[in-house]
């Protein structure tokens, strides 16, 4: 049974935030909460990344896998090749636990990997088909990211398959007031979240995750290689991409 997120509800002092056991232990229901439309995200990935898989020797590599949600949508699907093999990495110990116990099953059967591992002293990744990297980048120091992006670039295989998903700025201030504003009301009226759980939550966040724009972020996957890059899916001020490397 997935524990409720009451984190930000009775505290006396906000901290930075970070992929903690307090975390890991309710971070399933905050996900499920805190992105708009997550399930249905994870079910049109899945079926995007399948397109992608060859029959023998597949390879995909999940950064950021947190709990493992994305892993075992992949491994569940009923065209997934039998043969197929994943590689989850994340550098909290506490998510790959729960990740450990999400996929134990897939695991034994020596069908998933899972490493713990920094994103940001991240130099290589094994030949794959698929790099999921999901609301991961926006952690990811923004010093880092296109040295990061030109890593996964470099361990895809031709026409390899990149999915990014991220929350960005929009360029307009009005407009990205806008969008937060809906997002907030997403929370509070359809997610439960309090405004006081919501305000102590952004400035946890503030230091830590620090968005890019749409253009950025198809600016950053250009600069790595990546040619073929779209949006497929999109709720306000939440963007998922994709790129195909040539």
């Amino acid at each position: 049974m997935t524990a409720q997120d009451t984190l930000f509800s009775n505290i006396d002092k906000v901290n930075d935030f970070c992929f903690d056991e307090h975390v890991a232990h309710v971070f399933d229901d905050m996900v499920s909460r805190s992105v708009p439309f997550y399930q249905e995200i994870q079910r049109i990935q899945a079926e995007l990344i399948i397109n992608f898989l060859p029959e023998d020797n597949a390879l995909v590599c999940d950064l950021g896998c947190s709990t493992g949600t994305s892993l075992a949508y992949l491994t569940e699907h009923p065209r997934c090749p039998p043969k197929a093999h994943f590689l989850g990495i994340d550098n909290a110990q506490a998510m790959l636990a729960k990740a450990e116990l999400k996929l134990a099953a897939q695991i034994s059967q020596g069908r998933v990997s899972l490493e713990c591992a920094d994103l940001q002293k991240l130099t290589q990744l094994p030949k794959c088909d698929v790099v999921i990297l999901n609301w991961a980048l926006q952690f990811v120091r923004p010093i880092e990211r296109e040295q990061l992006l030109i890593t996964l670039f470099n361990a895809l295989k031709p026409k390899g398959l990149l999915l990014l998903s991220e929350k960005i700025l929009v360029e307009d201030a009005l407009l990205n007031r806008l969008f937060i504003d809906h997002y907030l009301h997403f929370k509070t009226s359809q997610s439960g979240y309090t405004d006081t759980e919501n305000q102590r939550k952004r400035e946890a966040l503030e230091n830590v995750l620090i968005p890019y724009r749409r253009d950025e972020n198809y600016q950053l996957l250009a600069r790595a290689g990546f040619q073929h890059c779209e949006t497929y899916f999109q709720w306000f001020n939440f963007v998922c991409m994709l790129a195909v490397k040539e």
